[in-house]
C-alpha cells in the first residue's frame, strides 16, 4: 500500500467520523430544540419565544386586598380607583414626554415628577440620545405597598406596562427593540403628607385645619388636635403623585 492511498484512506476515515459527529450533533441539537420550543430549529424556536414574550404582559405583586382596608381606616374617603386611573394617566404622559422631548406633556405630576422627567430629557439631550416610546398600553395596576413614616404616608402602585421602545444615538440602535414590543413593570409612588416637619421637604404640603391653621397630622377620621374641628381632606389635593421607576428584573 502507497503512501497516497494511505493518505487517502485517513483522510476518508476523518471525513466519515467527522459526518458521523455532525448527525449526532445536529440529531441532538434537533432534540433539544423540540424540548425547549417544541420546533426542529433553534432559530425559528427563539423566535416564537420572542414573540411570545413580547406578547406576554409581566405579573404584578397585587397587594390589594391585604393593603385596601388598612387605607381605608386610615383614610375613610380615600378612593382606590380614582388614583390608579391617576397614576397610570401620569406614568403614560410621563413616558410620552420623555420620548417628546417636551415636559408640557405630563400629566397630574408633582414637581418631583417634572423633575424626573426633565432630568431625562436634559440627559438624553446632553447624551445625543432619541429615547422612543410608543403604543403604551397598561394591562394592570395593583397597590403593591403601603408605608407610613416620617411623616408621610405611601402608597405604591405597580403597573404592568406594553410599549415599543428604543433608543438611539447619530442613528444608531443601542438599547431596545424596533420590532418587539417590550413587557415590563413600574412602580408609582402616592405620598400624603401627614406631619410637614417631620418629612424635611421644602415644597411639601399636607392638610391645614381651615378654622386654626394648624397642621392636621391624625389619620382616620379627621379633626384638629388644637380647636376640635372636625376637618374633611380632599383627596387629590392632599396625596401627590410622588416617584416613578421601572421595576427591573434581578438576575442571580
Amino acid at each position: 500500500m502507497n503512501k497516497l492511498t494511505v493518505v487517502v484512506i485517513v483522510l476518508f476515515a476523518i471525513a466519515a467520523a467527522a459526518y458521523i459527529i455532525y448527525r449526532i450533533v445536529k440529531a441532538k441539537l434537533r432534540e433539544l430544540s423540540r424540548a425547549a420550543f417544541g420546533t426542529d430549529s433553534f432559530a425559528e424556536g427563539w423566535k416564537r419565544q420572542t414573540e411570545e414574550l413580547a406578547a406576554t404582559p409581566k405579573s404584578v405583586s397585587g397587594m390589594t386586598k391585604i393593603y385596601a382596608p388598612k387605607i381605608q381606616r386610615d383614610f375613610p374617603d380615600f378612593n382606590i380607583e380614582e388614583f390608579k386611573n391617576m397614576a397610570e394617566n401620569m406614568l403614560i404622559s410621563a413616558l410620552m414626554a420623555i420620548s417628546a422631548g417636551q415636559d408640557t406633556l405630563l400629566k397630574d405630576g408633582a414637581e418631583e415628577i417634572r423633575w424626573q422627567v426633565d432630568n431625562r430629557i436634559a440627559d438624553n439631550k446632553q447624551s445625543g440620545i432619541r429615547e422612543v416610546y410608543e403604543r403604551i398600553k397598561i394591562h394592570q395596576t395593583e397597590i403593591t405597598a403601603y408605608q407610613k413614616k416620617q411623616g408621610t404616608c405611601m402608597i405604591t402602585f405597580q403597573s404592568a406596562v406594553e410599549y415599543l421602545f428604543y433608543k438611539e444615538k447619530d442613528g444608531t440602535l443601542t438599547e431596545g427593540d424596533k420590532n418587539h414590543l417590550t413587557q415590563t413593570k413600574y412602580n408609582i409612588e402616592l405620598m400624603y403628607i401627614q406631619d410637614v416637619q417631620m418629612t424635611g421637604e421644602q415644597t411639601a404640603t399636607g392638610t391645614t385645619c381651615p378654622n386654626c391653621g394648624a397642621p392636621i397630622t391624625n389619620l382616620g377620621a379627621m379633626y384638629c388636635e388644637y380647636c376640635g374641628l372636625a376637618v374633611t381632606a380632599v383627596n387629590v389635593k392632599v396625596w401627590k403623585l410622588h416617584q416613578f421607576y421601572e421595576v427591573k428584573q434581578q438576575r442571580i
